[in-house]
């Protein structure tokens, strides 16, 4: 699932990320590869655009409006967590599938939220005057100040959402306004070995024949206003929708994506991607994998277990391939080599025209070396130690126990006894006693392997390993857990309520889980996270100072920001590629593609029956290609990443080819070494999405009410 995106560089048609208000600077090298609309058909305050028809999905993925009545489709991995949520064991709608035959039938999918934006307003300049000559914390206080103003004066009384975003590590501010529907349900999905066909072993990887997609329909007031569930709300009348075409496209065919890519650090410089490479990600890599490896034995053995994890296992799952693919490209392609290289011809460019930026590059140097040391440990406190519900609760009363050692107020004390209570029953919405309990021990015990042993939490030594004897680690380890479930007051909602109902700092003190957690926090808190704040904040400051100073460099060239979760345009072509010496990807695959993956009972590759005999009768009817076969899906050379999962893909006339879900294995260094010659976007054919909502699911209802263009 997408999770894809060289510093920042001249415009070109299958590299950037651009803001679609600024898109006509972009415009004419559109054209040229084919695009039929006008600049005002993509972006307009006053007239319905393609944005109207784009919406930030669930908060961290795209859908689009494809009819009249509010419908829209997105990825099956982000309908995931919702669809799961919806689903039991007697009505599985995640493994089996779901189409609703009419509106009767459409299911509240709490939680999940549609966001329209309506403008986008430059900010610099006020931002600029506010700070004024102000420095360090004090022009952070003013512009922090400033921001809250601008946002409270747009979101009009708390009828809009408003964001002012940075662009370009602080050198742009733009004010974003959004208007935010909370009443969204589930309307079909295919069944889970379908939606998430390949698994693993496929995923971020091409050829790709995975149908990843979810419909879900946004519903409104009786004045189309945004409004909590209700019985009374009625299917939202968008400003816009996408037409879909069922023509199909043919290699160099203009493409081009709409949506809310996540983050990219394309400014990032060689002493940080050495750190990624060496530090980093390896250490995420091995802590997932043991992570995964110990909930999928107890989902495989328990199908309540597999439906209360399976969203939570898909995202871990989803960040382990890419962070090994991610490391894998960077090395390949040499970009700590390259960014030397740029960074070497920035300094010399500096000294000759007297730019002011002369020590830039060796103070990043000598940041990055400060932090090297404890790079491991950050991702350690934040991937092992917060692996468990039992840790992030024991967490979650840090604060609590601080505080009745203090001997604050009553008011205050209470706040924070709501605050934890609050904080434990969304944590608990993970929790499984025989996984967590498993989890606790192995991540542990793995602390104690993989970090610098004078940057253990003090509880190793005083509680967990005191009077081990002959114990090994592991043993001392174990012993513990079962210790600390056994006495924990934090789990059990009785022993809970009565523990929190008049607390005090003994009993908080001496709690076991609640002990170990404070000892991690605190070590961390006190010891590293000056540390990390620091280096954060003069990263910033290089960040701001660096991308300025490209842009002086370069002075004339067209420019894009990293992304940063808001929406973005990216427009390329549908292209074949070369992974390798004497193999060659065609630019689309099928369903006879799909079928000869099919592996019956595998967790990865098994399919329905139902498509087995779809697939024996050929019915393909309208959704046929031109070649007579049933395409699944197929690749551009746009560029996106993580947050672009379920953006739409359109043609030359803005009609919706398909649905983007994915990147490529070879291009996984996209987030900060965009590579032209391998990046490709994979996308869910819009056609084969429609067979199945026909075909499968007998969903004619939804079929009629697309604009279906032939």
């Amino acid at each position: 699932m997408i999770g894809a995106a060289l510093m920042l560089h001249t415009a070109k048609a299958d590299e950037g990320m651009w803001i679609p208000s600024l898109i006509g600077k972009n415009y004419e090298e559109m054209k040229r590869l084919g695009l039929k609309l006008s600049k005002e058909d993509l972006y307009s305050i006053n007239n319905a655009s393609l944005k109207d028809a784009v919406v930030q999905f669930g908060g961290g993925c795209t859908g689009e409006i494809i009819s009249s009545k509010g419908l829209l489709l997105t990825n099956h991995h982000c309908g995931y967590g919702a669809i799961a949520a919806l689903s039991s064991v007697e009505k599985n709608y995640l493994d089996n599938g779901y189409w609703a035959k009419n509106q009767s039938e459409e299911l509240p999918a709490k939680g999940i939220t549609a966001l329209f934006l309506l403008n986008i307003s430059d900010v610099t300049a006020q931002i600029n005057a506010a700070v004024g000559t102000a420095k360090g914390a004090e022009a952070s206080k003013l512009m922090s100040a400033e921001i809250k103003k601008i946002e409270k004066e747009a979101n009009k009384d708390g009828k809009l959402v408003a964001n002012v975003k940075e662009y370009f590590n602080g050198n742009q501010y733009l004010l974003l306004t959004y208007k935010k529907y909370t009443d969204v349900r589930f309307v079909a999905a295919p069944p889970k070995s379908l939606g998430k066909y390949g698994g693993d072993t496929d995923n971020w990887m091409w050829p790709r024949h995975t149908s990843d997609f979810s419909i879900f329909r946004v519903y409104a007031n009786k004045d189309n206003e945004p409004a909590e569930f209700s019985k009374d709300n009625v299917p939202f009348k968008p400003k816009k929708h996408f037409p879909v075409s069922i023509k199909g496209n043919k290699e160099k065919d203009f493409a081009m994506i709409m949506g809310y890519p996540g983050r990219t650090n394309r400014y990032e410089v060689s002493y940080g991607i050495d750190i990624a490479i060496n530090e980093s990600n390896p250490a995420v890599v091995d802590i997932r994998t043991e992570r995964l490896a110990i909930m999928k034995k107890h989902m495989d053995a328990n199908k309540v277990v597999y439906l209360q994890l399976t969203s939570r296992y898909a995202s871990i799952a989803n960040y382990w391939k890419y962070f090994i693919g991610q490391t894998e490209q960077l090395k390949r392609l040499n970009v700590v080599g390259q960014k030397t290289k740029e960074e070497a011809a920035f300094t010399q460019w500096s000294v000759a025209k007297n730019a002011g930026y002369n020590t830039l590059i060796s103070d990043y140097a000598k940041m990055y070396a400060d932090y090297k040391p404890y790079a491991k440990h950050a991702t350690y406190y934040t991937e092992a130690f917060r692996a468990t519900a039992l840790a992030r609760i024991a967490a979650a009363a840090e604060p609590l126990e601080k505080a009745l050692k203090a001997e604050v107020s009553k008011d205050s004390i209470d706040k924070l006894v709501k605050n934890l209570k609050m904080a434990r029953q969304f944590i608990l919405a993970d929790y499984v006693p025989v996984v967590d309990k498993e989890l606790f021990a192995a991540m542990t015990l793995m602390y104690y392997n993989n970090v610098d042993k004078n940057q253990l939490p003090n509880i190793y030594e005083q509680v967990i390993l005191n009077g081990a004897g002959n114990e090994t680690v592991a043993e001392s380890i174990n012993a513990y857990t079962k210790y600390v479930y056994k006495n924990t007051q934090l789990l059990d909602s009785a022993k809970f309520e009565a523990f929190v109902a008049t607390p005090t700092y003994a009993t908080f003190k001496n709690e076991p889980a609640i002990q170990y957690a404070v000892s991690f926090v605190r070590n961390f808190d006190k010891n590293f996270m000056p540390k990390i704040e620091a280096m954060n904040k003069e990263k910033r400051e290089l960040s701001k100072q660096y991308a300025k100073g490209l842009m002086e460099m370069k002075k004339g060239q067209l420019f894009y920001p990293d992304a940063n979760s808001t929406m973005r345009v990216s427009y390329g072509q549908v292209l074949a590629y070369e992974p390798q010496d004497a193999v060659y990807y065609k630019h689309f695959t099928t369903f006879d593609g799909l079928m000869a993956k099919y592996k019956a009972g595998d967790d990865e590759f098994d399919l329905p029956q139902q498509l087995l005999d779809m697939y024996q009768k050929k019915d393909y009817g309208m959704y046929a290609d031109a070649d007579g076969t049933l395409h699944t899906c197929f690749i551009t050379n746009n560029d996106i990443t993580g947050g672009n999962s379920g953006s739409p893909v359109f043609n030359a006339k803005g009609e919706l080819i398909g649905c983007a879900f994915d990147g490529n294995w070879e291009a996984m260094s996209g987030d900060i070494a965009f590579d032209k010659k391998y990046k490709r976007t994979i996308v869910a054919d819009i056609r084969f999405i429609l067979y199945l909502i026909d075909k499968m699911g007998g969903a004619h209802n939804l079929i009629e009410e697309m604009d279906i263009r032939k």
